[in-house]
């Protein structure tokens, strides 16, 4: 975990594509850069005691954790005008007054799905590699920059799993972004993708 040592913690609010999430950046570090964790509930939070803290919260229905921000996600009618004062006094004064992101010893190095299966053939296991490269270097800023986040599952006959996390879990315009952009990156880089679905994806 990551000492914010930090006297003063700056928080603004930033809209993403799905009208259901807010990105707030602050001005400290919060897990080393390219590590995030996605908690969709409460019970999948324990290790975090400022996720669990936002749950508290009965309007947060999920929380993304990155390097220097959190995404949360409401569910429910209140507009956001009502919800980011309350949100972001509450993160200030979490961080200012040294409260935990993480528990201690927590990790975030094992992300769900970065890896090659170790029962892909040759071919799909260089095929893979590629995929998470592009994934890696080209998709996954664009998805931070939104608030969410994006990891690799499998490959397999041509097409290829992704795993979608934070803000794009749930957006309206997932879809759209996972056809019209990343597929059509995929497909011209790597001639064998002929399809990206996500996992688990509520549309």
């Amino acid at each position: 975990m990551l000492e914010n040592k930090e006297k003063v913690v700056s928080v603004y609010a930033e809209a993403n594509p799905n009208p259901e999430s807010m990105k707030f950046v602050m001005n400290v570090q919060l897990l080393p850069e390219g590590q995030s964790v996605d908690y969709p509930t409460l019970e999948s939070a324990l290790e975090s005691p400022l996720a669990q803290e936002l749950f508290n919260f009965d309007y947060v229905s999920r929380v993304f954790i990155a390097s220097n921000f959190v995404t949360v996600t409401k569910g429910s009618e209140l507009e956001w005008v009502k919800l980011i004062p309350e949100l972001r006094t509450f993160l200030k004064s979490y961080i200012e007054s040294g409260g935990p992101a993480f528990n201690e010893g927590f990790s975030a190095t094992k992300q769900e799905g970065t890896a090659v299966s170790s029962d892909a053939s040759a071919e799909d296991a260089e095929i893979s590699k590629k995929v998470i490269d592009l994934l890696e270097n080209y998709v996954r800023p664009a998805v931070e920059q939104d608030g969410g986040n994006i990891t690799f599952k499998s490959y397999h006959e041509g097409v290829v799993t992704v795993f979608l996390q934070g803000s794009c879990s749930g957006c309206p315009s997932a879809t759209v972004t996972l056809k019209a952009g990343i597929e059509n990156l995929l497909k011209r880089m790597v001639p064998e993708v002929t399809e990206v679905v996500a996992d688990g994806v509520t549309v």
